[in-house]
């Protein structure tokens, strides 16, 4: 069976997500996972399709004439997800400025931690006006690594960039 991760994109019309998912199930795919969205007018996401290694190349082929309505690049799925103890969820929420993603990012980086999914947004702050920042994120914590660390790190990053983080384990 060969795992197949789609990117799409295209102008947010109707319809998009089952032209997608007819093609996939027309040459034997099977849809397992899927993170879409709505952003600026377009509409993008990723997804992962299961597919008999003797149909993947089938497969790939049909979905190049979508590019009428979305762009479609296919990347073979590779490695095992990576074993951890347990999972982590963090939230932040603050007063929105450029470069909070990457001050996060590269405080699990420096721990070793890889991202497994993250969204974020932007909306209006109730009574203070000005944009809020929120982003919610889950990554395994592998076993070696420790949490307490990365706990009080992110706590420390809080603190000079002014948002409010709360880090779980689960």
């Amino acid at each position: 069976m060969a795992t197949l991760v789609l990117t799409v994109i295209g102008d947010d019309r109707a319809g998009l997500v089952n032209a997608l998912a007819d093609v996939v199930t027309a040459h034997g795919g099977n849809w397992e996972r899927s993170q879409l969205a709505e952003l600026a007018g377009k509409f993008a996401g990723i997804v992962q399709v299961n597919v008999a290694d003797e149909r993947a190349d089938e497969l790939a082929a049909a979905l190049q004439p979508l590019r009428g309505l979305l762009e479609v690049s296919l990347h073979p799925g590779v490695g095992a997800p990576v074993e951890a103890a347990q999972r982590i969820q963090v939230d932040l929420v603050g007063n929105d400025h450029p470069g909070i993603v990457r001050d996060v990012s590269g405080v699990l980086t420096r721990h070793g931690v890889s991202i497994e999914r993250l969204i974020t947004e932007t909306r209006e702050a109730p009574m203070a006006g000005g944009l809020l920042f929120e982003a919610h994120l889950t990554a395994p914590m592998p076993g070696d690594r420790d949490l307490a660390g990365l706990q009080a790190d992110l706590e420390k990053l809080a603190t000079e960039i002014v948002v409010d983080i709360t880090v779980a384990a689960g």
